[in-house]
């Protein structure tokens, strides 16, 4: 019964008790006037937030209806005491249809959907207002098949029943169903006949809203805005404006349409005159202008127009925060952030955004946790955002927490946060939470099947990404372009070449799917990995297209491990025309030279990139411990526990050695003596993280490291040494892929 796991934690943590005297008071079933008084009184002290007030009135009270319960009920409710609300609901003596419903609605407006489900079964009666209780909460989460479950229940359906389950439909673009749903039936009032019409018009089916629009029975002025933001909207302003005129009435809505179309055409000047010519004005409409100049990046002009505002919203204020964050003026987006008199979710969201994408990886989980304390609501981007940062810096524990508060907010069900959960932890290394997470989504979307495949694909696991895309091909999800990249990749991160080759040639009789550069580039990585470089070579000259750095990056990728520095050479040089300032691909060719003992060439690299003005971009590694990232620089000398890192370090040095461990000094772009060379090799970032690692993390734990660039060859060979002396799980995440070292073995298999 209720409540659930986390209800019942949080009912803990709050210890709500009823008020006291709650049992003690006679039950009456026809209340007199003083009762009656005495319900109103509980009402206003709730409604005004004063719950002490309202419960030492009902502990008072002699006698007591089921009304009064309810009063007391609807308050803890309103006021956001959910587990308090809970208690007090079994203290009711002879709880009704209201009651019930009452406590369903404060259990599926706080996401908390299992528990609704749980009391709509156990409740004796059902009305009507309990029905659409279940369609409305399952649908607002994107559970369309159990919201129209709910709809198919009831016995009786109101209007209410009806236009919630036709915008279910269609708030989650499932129009055809939405259509079938209306032809049922012909006592549709005017707001159905918009739903739908807005609708075609989300989902830019222009043509049949046209047709919705001239079969209308009644039109009102709510009907014309849709037709003519609709068509502002697909960028068909001549329509949108012989629409406009054609109204027999506007509203500001109707001006404010054209303006905004006007604006997201790129028609400035135009919307400039509309917005000018409005006869009145309201926030929307100056948002709206304002919106304009900010997406072409005009901030002073939107400036200018923020300061004329009469009077401006908090939709205002977040306008010129996403102006600032897109332009990547974050000072400027902080201030308008810490100057906004109120803030809402959407102003976080932006925010935590604006840092996301910044890169200020620490700066957004600060924020985070800042919006925690000040009691805001998370919204689905905010969570989205700070899963991002956390997958970014493979932060597993803080996003593992983020998943826990997801839950207690109802959004782990839904495919948007869902998804964002499953490339988080594939990201942070843990590929059976991701596993977890993908099992306890109720609906799944193509994102969810393609982010399992690439995500097991990138840990070089491509048996396990092919039978999830075997399992996907029975569902009535259909792969798309990017499923097929996921594939190949699984292929090619897993030396699974004679699969890669067949799915490469049968995706488009098999699929639909034509091959675009990004599946000729897998297969050029694959045919190059396994060796078949005369093979790579071949199809990239038979490609319909150029091609790009990318498909000549991995032939030089795949030169560098089968050490051809003929055909490096000639990759490299194509990429030095497409991308000069690639630091990595001049690293790459001189580590092909080094290895083969050409000096010379490395130092004609080095004076290269110098006349170039290319920059070797610094090597770092990452490693999250008890909450807190720590940063890892080659030879750091600045971490606080520098001085055990290194001792630890020498240490296990010497336990490799006499296990067999050799270092790859042909790996140093420097013509110097083997010892310096083992020593420069010692202290790259990412073995600091792993003993690190190792230090601080208690056995049987997994040791997780990412690093910004690609592994080197003597550290891959080092961590196959170290997971079978320290008995560990390390798992690398590099700017290529991951590795699963264990018991002297990588998931690559020395792949890579």
């Amino acid at each position: 019964m209720l409540p659930s796991r986390h209800l019942r934690a949080a009912a803990r943590q709050r210890s709500p008790r009823p008020p006291s005297g709650a049992g003690d008071a006679s039950f009456s079933a026809k209340p007199d006037a003083e009762v009656i008084r005495r319900n109103k009184a509980i009402t206003a002290h709730m409604r005004a937030g004063r719950v002490p007030d309202a419960e030492r009135l009902f502990a008072a009270m002699p006698r007591r209806s089921t009304s009064t319960y309810n009063a007391m009920l609807a308050g803890y409710t309103g006021n956001g005491r959910l587990p308090l609300a809970l208690s007090f609901f079994r203290s009711i003596p002879r709880p009704d249809t209201f009651s019930y419903n009452t406590l369903l609605h404060a259990l599926a407006v706080s996401s908390s959907l299992a528990d609704a489900r749980r009391l709509f079964d156990e409740m004796p009666v059902k009305d009507s207002v309990s029905f659409n209780v279940m369609i409305s909460s399952h649908a607002n989460h994107g559970l369309v098949s159990l919201a129209r479950h709910y709809f198919d229940l009831a016995p009786e359906k109101d209007a209410v029943s009806w236009n919630g389950m036709l915008a279910a439909y269609v708030r989650n673009g499932r129009i055809q169903e939405a259509r079938g749903l209306f032809d049922s039936r012909t006592e549709w009032d005017s707001i159905s006949w918009n739903a739908l019409m807005a609708g075609y018009v989300q989902w830019g089916q222009m043509a049949e809203a046209q047709e919705m629009f001239n079969r209308m029975p009644q039109r009102d002025v709510v009907s014309w805005n849709i037709m003519v933001s609709g068509y502002a909207r697909r960028g068909d302003m001549m329509e949108a404006r012989r629409l406009f005129d054609a109204a027999p009435v506007r509203d500001v809505f109707t001006w404010t349409a054209v303006v905004s179309g006007y604006a997201q055409n790129g028609m400035l000047d135009e919307a400039r005159k509309v917005f000018d010519a409005m006869p009145e004005k309201n926030a929307v409409s100056w948002n709206a202008m304002m919106a304009a100049y900010v997406q072409r990046r005009m901030m002073e002009e939107a400036k200018e127009l923020f300061h004329a505002m009469p009077s401006r919203n908090v939709a205002s204020w977040n306008t010129m925060l996403t102006g600032y964050a897109q332009a990547g003026m974050l000072e400027e987006a902080r201030a308008i952030f810490d100057m906004m008199p109120e803030k809402d979710a959407v102003s976080w969201a932006a925010m935590l955004a604006a840092y996301s994408q910044g890169g200020f990886s620490e700066e957004t989980l600060q924020l985070f946790k800042e919006m925690g304390r000040c009691g805001e609501w998370v919204n689905r981007s905010a969570f989205a955002c700070v899963l991002s940062t956390c997958a970014d810096i493979a932060a597993l524990e803080c996003g593992m927490q983020l998943h826990s508060r997801l839950i207690k907010a109802g959004y782990g069900v839904g495919c948007f946060v869902g998804n964002a959960l499953i490339a988080m932890y594939f990201k942070c290394g843990s590929m059976e939470e991701a596993h977890n997470a993908f099992e306890e989504m109720e609906e799944r979307d193509v994102v969810s099947w393609n982010t399992m495949i690439a995500g097991y694909a990138r840990h070089g696991f491509g048996k396990e990404a092919l039978e999830v895309f075997d399992i996907m091909g029975k569902t009535s999800t259909k792969p798309d372009d990017i499923t097929l990249v996921g594939v190949l990749a699984a292929c090619s991160h897993s030396g699974l070449v004679e699969k890669g080759i067949s799915y490469f040639y049968s995706m488009h009789r098999d699929f639909g799917v034509t091959a675009k550069p990004e599946h000729y580039t897998c297969m050029i990585d694959l045919l190059g990995r396994a060796g078949r470089l005369d093979e790579a070579v071949n199809l990239m000259k038979d490609m319909p297209f150029e091609p790009d750095s990318t498909m000549w990056g991995a032939l030089l990728g795949a030169s560098r491990i089968h050490r051809n520095s003929e055909l490096g050479r000639s990759a490299a040089e194509k990429i030095f025309e497409l991308e000069p300032e690639n630091a990595g691909m001049y690293v790459l060719l001189s580590n092909i030279y080094a290895s083969s003992g050409k000096w010379r060439d490395v130092d004609k690299m080095r004076v290269m990139m110098y006349e170039r003005g290319v920059k070797k971009v610094p090597g770092f590694s990452w490693i999250e411990v008890q909450n807190k990232v720590h940063t890892f620089s080659v030879g750091d000398c600045v971490h606080p526990e520098k001085g055990d890192i290194y001792a630890f370090l020498e240490d296990l040095d010497m336990r490799m050695k006499k296990a067999g461990y050799v270092s790859a000094t042909d790996m140093v772009l420097h013509d110097v003596e083997e010892e310096e060379k083992e020593h420069m090799l010692k202290y790259h970032s990412e073995k600091l993280a792993v003993a690190y690692g190792i230090l601080k993390i208690p056995p049987g734990r997994p040791i997780r490291v990412i690093k910004n660039l690609r592994v080197c060859e003597d550290c891959h060979t080092a961590f196959k040494y170290i997971s079978a002396i320290e008995g560990r799980l390390i798992i690398l995440r590099d700017s290529n892929r991951f590795h699963h070292f264990r018991d002297g073995s990588c998931s690559c298999g020395d792949y890579w």
